[in-house]
C-alpha cells in the first residue's frame, strides 16, 4: 500500500511539472510571438531619424521660458514669448535682412511676422543657418558685447551672427536666412506636434 501511494505521488509531481513546464514554454512563445508586434506599432529609429513627428507638452513652459526637444537628430527650440518680447519683433525690423520671411525657411501658415502659427509660441530649429553652429538664447536687452540695438534673440557664438525673437536674421552676419521653422501643428492648447505635415491650426 506505500509502495502504491508512493508511485501515484510521484506520478502525480510528474504531471504538475509537465503542467508547469508546459505554461511556462507557452508564455515564452505568447511572448515572443508578441514582441515583435507591440515594437511594430512603435515608430523604429529608422523612423524617428527620418523625421517621425513629436509630441511636446507645453502645459509647464511658461512666458520667457525655451524649451529643447529633439526632432531629426535636431535640436528644436519652442519658445514662450511674453508680450514684451513680441513688441520687439516690430522695433528691430530694420536691422533684418529677411524681415517679412520671404526666402522659404518656414511652412506657408509661419510666414508672418512672428513666424508662428500662435504668436506667443515660436517653433524653430536650433541651429545657424551659416555652418550649423548652434546658436544660444540671449533674451537679455543691449548687452554690451550685441550692442546698443540687440533686443533680445539667438546669438551664435561661433561667427557671430544674430538672430531675433523670430529667429530672423540681422543684416551683415554671416549666416544668410533665418533659421528654418520646422512644419507642426497643435493637437490641443498644451500639445503641440513637431514634423506634421498637415495644415498648423490655433
Amino acid at each position: 500500500m506505500a509502495d502504491s501511494f508512493s508511485i501515484n505521488d510521484e506520478m502525480s509531481g510528474r504531471r504538475k511539472f509537465l503542467v508547469a513546464a508546459t505554461s511556462v514554454a507557452g508564455g515564452i512563445a505568447g511572448a515572443a510571438i508578441a514582441t515583435p508586434f507591440l515594437l511594430s506599432m512603435m515608430p523604429s529609429e529608422r523612423a524617428k531619424a527620418a523625421g517621425a513627428p513629436v509630441e511636446v507638452d507645453i502645459s509647464k513652459l511658461e512666458p520667457g521660458m525655451l524649451l529643447m526637444v529633439e526632432w531629426r537628430g535636431k535640436v528644436v527650440w519652442v519658445l514662450n514669448r511674453t508680450p514684451e518680447m513680441l513688441e520687439t519683433l516690430v522695433k528691430v525690423e530694420g536691422e533684418l535682412a529677411d524681415p517679412n520671411s520671404d526666402k522659404k525657411q518656414q511652412p506657408e501658415y509661419a510666414k508672418n511676422r512672428t513666424r508662428s502659427i500662435k504668436p506667443e509660441i515660436l517653433v524653430t530649429e536650433g541651429v545657424c543657418t551659416h555652418l550649423g553652429c548652434s546658436p544660444v538664447f540671449r533674451k537679455e536687452i543691449a548687452p554690451a558685447d550685441l550692442g546698443p540695438d540687440w533686443l533680445g534673440g539667438f546669438f551664435c557664438p561661433c561667427h557671430g551672427s544674430k538672430f531675433d525673437l523670430a529667429g530672423r536674421v540681422y543684416k551683415s552676419v554671416p549666416a544668410p536666412t533665418n533659421m528654418v521653422v520646422p512644419p507642426h501643428t497643435y493637437l490641443s492648447d498644451s500639445r503641440l506636434l513637431i514634423g506634421s505635415e498637415s495644415e498648423g491650426s490655433a
